[in-house]
């Protein structure tokens, strides 16, 4: 439950700090006192939306601070899970800076926003008038059923494992997709691969047949210009060989007699030497080059397909031509294997679906089993608020596909009258009725999921009398489990609460402000005087608050 609330440069607020307690408590004022604005306010600390509007000073920040006592709530687990200090009394903050920076707390640890809107979800529902609208949506309506089935358990089962069948089933439809997409560029990626794989390509290749082709084709002329190499070293008379020779002869013949010429003469010789054998090395290349037409066209050929193969895949080499080979290798590969992919794909999503249809099927028949006790509930609930005709039924439809909340769907449907046709509540039911009818599931509500407090903002609009009187004892009858706070016009309602506060707007330094203060007994006599009669409070309406007090 809330036990205090602290705000401060809220909109219309300089600073308010109330204690809040137990049971059924009452918050009245006039209108634009600023009931709203504290609405607004309390709504910070829920995780809603906020930026620097809201501020009525913009050169300080906004701060709003709630003490809620957790005792017996089971929060433990959601502290750890969030690394958070847990504390029977916790205190979540927010702040809004003049530079529109949103903070949020929780017993002064930093929190994100979601956080924040996580844990406050599971303490306080503020009811406005508005979420009247949600009676409609289908979202709230299964909600209302599953709280009251108790069915949180089985449904944060089921939604695992229904994102698990949509991950997997999205990951078929694209394998598929993609196998399809793949099995159309088969022939034509194995046409490029066969032809690589055909040319029997090796690195280095290239070279040696581009060498080998400018050999080739110009072998008259390296036979000629060998022989001309070859004849001028050892063939003509004036060979360079034979002349050497008889050098180093001559200086053979003249060491003993002229020891000078002795470096000289081995020079000759290593020279004679190296020459001879490069003489001998000219004349087996000489042999070894012959014109061969064939080797030419097959060096050539094969220079071609080379070429033909580097140009098609925009390439300079034949290293990179196998990298392509390889690439190509994989995606066949690939394209092979989907096959077995999806296979073990389908069968995953079969296994899948199964185990989310056994969820969904549990779900359908818990939900199923207590309409007929939510139904019986709410109209009486109806009946003892002045609705006796009133008939609500709970249909339910089965879906052909998994949703996030199973594979069925129910619809309230409502009548207020005898004799017509339950339809869907936006057709047959007045704001008023509406009114009834929600507060008749908040207290279904209330008596299953264990909520702390709930907040009505002005939920008895459009009804008076007798029916505002028996929505005050249903409110009343709520507050024996879970903290009730309710903001009314009505002093039936307002006579029942167990505390009562006044929201009030008063001047200072010529700019309007909002208060709140809880009410003595005799300033709540005075103030239920005046819900009844006006400003001008008569004795009547001094008696008659008594009569509802008393009441």
């Amino acid at each position: 439950m809330i036990k205090s609330l602290s705000i401060k440069n809220y909109a219309l607020i300089d600073s308010i700090e109330i204690d809040f307690f137990s049971g059924f408590s009452i918050i009245t004022g006039e209108t634009g006192a600023g009931k709203s604005i504290l609405m607004g306010a309390l709504s910070l600390i829920t995780g809603q939306r906020a930026d620097t509007g809201v501020l009525k000073d913009d050169t300080r920040k906004c701060v709003v601070e709630g003490n809620f006592l957790l005792t017996n709530y089971g929060l433990n687990e959601f502290f750890t899970v969030n690394e958070l200090d847990y504390a029977n009394e916790t205190i979540l903050r927010r702040e809004i800076s003049p530079a529109g920076k949103s903070r949020a707390f929780i017993n002064d640890t930093p929190v994100t926003l979601n956080v924040l809107r996580d844990l406050s979800l599971q303490l306080i529902d503020i009811h406005s008038q508005h979420q009247n609208l949600n009676l409609n949506q289908s979202e709230f309506q299964l909600k209302v059923v599953d709280s009251y089935v108790g069915n949180a358990d089985l449904l944060a089962n089921y939604y695992q494992k229904f994102i698990y069948y949509k991950k997997i089933r999205k990951q078929l439809e694209n394998l598929k997709t993609e196998a399809l997409q793949s099995k159309d560029d088969f022939d034509y990626l194995n046409f490029q691969f066969n032809e690589l794989e055909t040319a029997n390509l090796l690195d280095g290749e290239q070279t040696e047949l581009e060498n080998e082709s400018k050999t080739l084709n110009h072998t008259e002329e390296i036979q000629r210009n060998l022989a001309v190499i070859h004849n001028s070293m050892s063939e003509d008379n004036a060979s360079v060989l034979i002349n050497l020779k008889e050098a180093h002869q001559a200086a053979a013949r003249i060491i003993p007699y002229y020891d000078k010429i002795n470096a000289i003469e081995k020079r000759i010789d290593s020279t004679y030497i190296e020459l001879k054998d490069i003489a001998s090395e000219i004349e087996l290349m000489l042999g070894s080059i012959e014109f061969d037409p064939a080797r030419i066209e097959y060096v050539n050929s094969r220079l071609d397909l080379i070429y033909s193969l580097q140009q098609k895949h925009k390439v300079s080499s034949i290293a990179e031509l196998l990298r392509i080979k390889e690439q190509l290798d994989e995606k066949l590969q690939n394209i092979v294997s989907f096959d077995d992919k999806i296979d073990l794909l389908t069968k995953d999503l079969e296994k899948t679906t199964t185990k989310l249809s056994d969820f969904a099927d549990t779900l359908y028949t818990k939900r199923l089993e207590v309409f007929t006790d939510i139904e019986k509930y709410v109209s009486e609930q109806l009946e003892q608020l002045g609705m006796p005709d009133a008939k609500f039924k709970i249909e339910q439809e089965s879906l052909s596909e998994f949703s996030f909340n199973g594979r069925d769907k129910i619809g309230f449907l409502f009548t207020a009258n005898k004799n017509i046709e339950v339809q869907n509540i936006s057709k047959v039911a007045s704001g008023g009725e509406v009114s009834r009818l929600m507060l008749s599931i908040k207290s279904l509500l209330s008596k299953s999921i264990g909520l702390p407090t709930i907040i009505f903002d002005e939920i008895d609009t459009g009804v008076s009398g007798d029916i505002a009187d028996k929505m005050g004892g249903i409110m009343q009858s709520m507050s024996e489990n879970m903290q009730v706070l309710n903001i009314t016009h009505l002093p039936q309602v307002a006579a029942k609460g167990d505390n009562h506060y006044l929201v009030f707007k008063g001047e200072n330094n010529e700019t309007s402000t909002t208060g709140i203060k809880k009410l003595s007994d005799e300033e709540r006599l005075q103030e239920l005087a005046k819900m009844l009669s006006g400003e001008n409070i008569t004795k009547e309406a001094i008696e008659n608050a008594k009569v509802l007090l008393n009441k």
